[in-house]
């Protein structure tokens, strides 16, 4: 049996090494997934977009996530990212105090955001640091604006 790990830093290796003792394969590809109650991720799992190899990287780095249909990229100061998951689970495994979908199709780091543009029609367009631009979409709006104390 293959199982994917989204737990804390603090406990990985032990609960690794556990399951491993037991049969159990830990695997980033595997369907079923175990994790922690009320814990949040330190690391995402992402791809390289050229060359497909598996990063780990720190939450902490992300600057938005964006789906495109199926696809999911991770933007990064440095560099995209291509997802292995989909947004809906992403969202559940990061800290809500960090970060906020903004529609249904991005996801933001708070602590990420350099400009906050209203619109007339009840948006806002958000001028993120690594330059570039996403929209917090009507149904998100309200929700936006009490996260941010607006």
């Amino acid at each position: 049996m293959k199982i994917k790990l989204n737990i804390s830093s603090e406990r990985y290796n032990e609960i690794k090494f556990a399951l491993e003792e037991r049969g159990i394969e830990i695997d980033d590809t595997a369907d079923l997934v175990l994790s922690e109650a009320n814990s949040f991720i330190d690391n995402l799992i992402v791809r390289e977009k050229g060359t497909k190899a598996r990063i780990i990287l720190p939450v902490e780095d992300i600057v938005y996530i964006e789906s495109f249909g199926h696809a999911v990229e991770v933007q990064t100061l440095k560099a995209v990212y291509q997802a292995t998951d989909r947004l809906y689970r992403i969202i559940s495994l990061l800290d809500p105090e960090k970060f906020l979908r903004i529609s249904n199709s991005v996801i933001i780091a708070r602590n990420k955001v350099k400009r906050i543009t209203p619109t007339l029609s009840s948006k806002f367009i958000l001028t993120m640091i690594n330059g570039k631009s996403v929209d917090v979409t009507r149904s998100y709006y309200y929700i936006f604006k009490e996260y941010f104390g607006i």
